[in-house]
């Protein structure tokens, strides 16, 4: 016989509302990954050795200068932007 879906759904709820807070994140991440296994493997995917040319260097260097003299742009202003912001 098999198990009734909305109850499986419902025991998973209850199991997730009964950890501790700094385990939370890590089952997102095991979730995200069965949702989305693309994800995962790209996020576990070797970075590619291909040569950086002259003019992204010099763009690196520019964006690092950038940053250095507080230039950026806040994370949680991205956030809000793009709407996902709290």
């Amino acid at each position: 016989m098999e198990p009734d879906l909305n109850q499986e759904r419902q025991q998973a709820h209850e199991l997730l509302d009964m950890l501790p807070d700094e385990k939370v994140a890590a089952v997102r991440s095991l979730l995200q990954v069965m949702v989305e296994p693309l994800s995962g493997s790209l996020a576990s995917a070797p970075v590619d050795g291909e040569e950086i040319t002259s003019e992204t260097a010099a763009a690196l260097e520019r964006s690092r200068a950038s940053l250095a003299r507080g230039e950026g742009i806040p994370h949680e202003e991205i956030l809000r932007e793009f709407g996902l912001g709290k």
